[in-house]
């Protein structure tokens, strides 16, 4: 029946739509849920690809800065413009003061920075904010909801300006924490897991990038400016004489370099240490700025060289009257050395433009030459002149001659006999070195042995004369003759040296032959280092060597040390003798210097005795011995074979 039917349709089809009823929240709510999340993704994946923009923008500015302010100043750029975060900034940790200091920012105002705590000391909260606790914590730091986290600091004002969340990353270079990059968000909870990541990853290619920046200026500074001094080296105060070179040619003026050459230097080191060697050169070169109005004038060019640079000097008075001023102002009052105060003076060369040159390097070149003819001439400054330049040049092809005369054995040793005063016999001989040339022939010894001193040539030179002389006096033996003690002069150079004893055992050894070498060694030498030299000498003597003193006369002795010093001999320099017949007190010195020597059981040799009347008044003086041209020049090997074989 029809109304049978739909009540039995009626039956099955309401209890349908009330389920139905029933079951469209729980779908309507599950779409719902479906698409916040779905909203919550895609905000994630923007603030993702917020910071990939800001990281990905980063690395590329990573490639191009050139500094470590361009790299914080386009830093924080792409964060706000790239990264959408509405304000960014970077900071400097200055641990002195104890704070981090604000050195670039984007969307930001100064206001705001000026309030912000930045001090690193816990003592009090106020001073230590979220950048304090990143720095300290050596971690980021991060704060997700601003108005309501007490280690914000500025909460209202944060709220004022729209900002909901902040991180701030630490900056590590080399272990140490020495900046932080700061990054504000206006959403809250900004800041997850996934950010996080991402923007240490971030803080670490800074990092990375301020630690090449870094290493690159230390390379930069290393090549133009000299570590210790802070001053200008050679090669940066040769481009800024350029330039002044170029307005000086403009203006038509006139500009001059100053070579100065801080003496005793070397002295300072060796007696106090390298560390008090620097600390003198700091002190120095404080005073060079002090009294500079422009300190890119000077420079330090060498281990004791300093340079300046004048474009105020017209004429060669105004640069000695500058140079006087210079000297006395940085080097008349004494330098603190430890708990030392010591006198340093130096020498100064100088080159004018455009007379002495037309190029930095010409220029810096012949002011060394004046300062090495300074030093030579005792002059406290001298200025250029062509004919030093010629000098120099032989001085150097000299050099290299004898470099290779050493090379070749083109040295020889002449002989000059000493003569007892009363018999006229040989009881000894002096070993003199010779230049046989094939070149220049035989070479003075004047000529060449200060320039085998000034190179340090002198110390082969010196142990070769050691050798020969050993092996000439067993040919003598060898060839039956009687062979005389021979006596070889020591340079200032090889008695300085640590191993001179062993030096000096090792030579004479080739001898074979029982030791028959004497040394001769200046008066001033021996007195230089006083106690050093009694322990070397005395060495030598357990060797078997005699010891006589040279030039006696011309030098200062301490008479207390002279009983003390292991020698034999003195020898009467020849000036003495030359006068002593002329004038009656060159007579009494000589005199008085023989009967010192006697009372101190020495013998006593009078050098350069030319006549006859000088021998006989040395033999009524009670003289020992003499050399000099009345009884023989020096003679080759040879010829002195010859005259002892006539004498036996």
């Amino acid at each position: 029946r029809p109304d049978g039917a739909w009540m039995h349709i009626r039956q099955v089809i309401e209890p349908l739509q009330e389920q139905s009823a029933a079951a469209e929240p729980e779908r309507w709510f599950s779409t719902l849920q479906d698409i916040t999340e779905q909203k919550r993704a895609e905000e994630k994946i923007k603030r993702l690809n917020r910071v990939y923009a800001v990281l990905s923008g980063i690395n590329a500015l990573i490639v191009r800065a050139a500094d470590r302010d361009e790299l914080f100043r386009e830093a924080c750029r792409i964060a706000v413009e790239l990264g959408q975060f509405p304000l960014a900034w970077t900071g400097v940790v200055e641990r002195a003061e104890a704070r981090i200091r604000p050195v670039a920012w984007h969307g930001g105002d100064e206001e705001y920075f000026r309030g912000m705590p930045l001090g690193l000391e816990p003592a009090g909260i106020e001073r230590y904010g979220l950048a304090g606790r990143a720095v300290m914590e050596r971690q980021a730091t991060v704060a997700n909801d601003m108005a309501n986290d007490p280690r914000v600091l500025l909460r209202a004002q944060a709220g004022r300006r729209g900002f909901g969340s902040i991180a701030v990353l630490p900056l590590v270079v080399e272990d140490d924490v020495v900046g932080v990059l700061t990054l504000y968000a206006r959403e809250t909870g900004f800041f997850d897991d996934e950010e996080m990541k991402l923007l240490r990853e971030l803080a670490g290619d800074i990092s990375f990038a301020l630690d090449h920046i870094k290493k690159a200026e230390k390379l930069d500074y290393l090549a133009y400016y000299d570590s210790l001094t802070g001053l200008a080296n050679r090669s940066l105060f040769l481009e800024r004489v350029g330039q002044k070179l170029f307005a000086a040619r403009t203006a038509q003026r006139r500009l001059a370099v100053f070579y100065i050459d801080v003496e005793r230097f070397k002295t300072v080191n060796d007696a106090f240490g390298r560390q008090a060697g620097d600390d003198l050169l700091r002190q120095i070169s404080n005073r060079f700025e002090a009294a500079s109005r422009d300190p890119s004038r000077l420079a330090r060019i060498g281990a004791d060289h300093f340079a300046v640079v004048s474009d105020e000097v017209q004429n060669e008075q105004e640069a000695g009257r500058l140079t006087e001023a210079r000297l006395a102002t940085i080097f008349d009052l004494p330098h603190r050395v430890g708990d030392q105060d010591l006198r340093i003076s130096a020498r100064v060369g100088i080159a004018m433009f455009p007379d002495d040159g037309e190029d930095p390097e010409t220029l810096l070149r012949n002011a060394e030459a004046a300062v090495k003819k300074a030093k030579a001439s005792g002059e406290r400054y001298l200025f250029y002149t062509q004919q030093m330049t010629e000098r120099i040049a032989e001085k150097l092809s000299l050099e290299s001659k004898l470099r290779q005369a050493l090379e070749k054995e083109e040295f020889v040793l002449h002989y000059q006999p000493k003569v007892d005063l009363q018999t006229r016999g040989i009881v000894g001989v002096e070993a003199l070195i010779r230049w046989q040339s094939p070149e220049l022939g035989l070479v003075p010894p004047m000529k060449f042995i200060p320039l085998l001193e000034e190179t340090g040539l002198i110390l082969q030179v010196g142990s070769w004369a050691l050798r020969r002389a050993s092996l000439d006096h067993r040919g003598w033996t060898e060839q039956r003759l009687k062979p005389p003690r021979v006596a070889v002069n020591v340079s200032p150079i090889q008695l300085r040296q640590r191993d001179f004893v062993e030096v000096i055992e090792q030579a004479i050894m080739e001898g074979l032959a029982p030791t028959a070498i004497d040394l001769e060694i200046t008066e001033s030498l021996i007195m230089e280092d006083i106690q050093a030299n009694i322990q070397k000498l005395n060495s030598a003597r357990g060797l078997g060597i005699n010891i006589a003193i040279d030039d006696f006369g011309t030098g200062y002795s301490s008479l207390a040390y002279l009983a003390r010093l292991p020698v034999q001999s003195l020898k009467i320099d020849r000036s003495f003798i030359d006068a002593m017949n002329k004038d009656p007190n060159a007579m009494t010195l000589v005199s008085t210097i023989i009967s010192l020597a006697h009372s101190l059981r020495l013998k006593v040799v009078a050098e350069g005795v030319e006549t006859e009347e000088q021998a006989n008044s040395l033999r009524l003086l009670r003289c020992d011995e003499m050399q000099g041209y009345l009884f023989s020049k020096p003679l080759p090997m040879a010829a002195l074979a010859e005259l002892l074989r006539k004498s036996s």
